[in-house]
């Protein structure tokens, strides 16, 4: 990945990709009910939920590029 417009396009789609899984995982645990006994404001709970699943999915994405990275220099080292 050494073409930076590629690996751009790939970063973007890896955020974008596992920002996407964290909402729907997110959403399937059915966190929402805890916390409407306590708030009445449902817009708050989604906008809470849909900030927790950008900041899982980036973290993650962030792991995934990395980890490709370390596995491509340690391959290239070996060559």
């Amino acid at each position: 990945m050494q073409v930076y417009g590629i690996d751009a396009v790939v970063r973007i789609l890896s955020h974008f990709i596992f920002i996407f899984l964290a909402f729907r995982a997110v959403n399937a645990i059915n966190l929402e009910t805890w916390f409407k006994k306590e708030f009445q404001n449902s817009s708050a709970i989604r906008l809470f939920l849909t900030f927790l699943s950008i900041a899982i999915g980036f973290s993650v994405s962030s792991f995934f590029l990395e980890f490709l990275n370390l596995t491509r220099n340690l391959l290239i080292s070996f060559q």
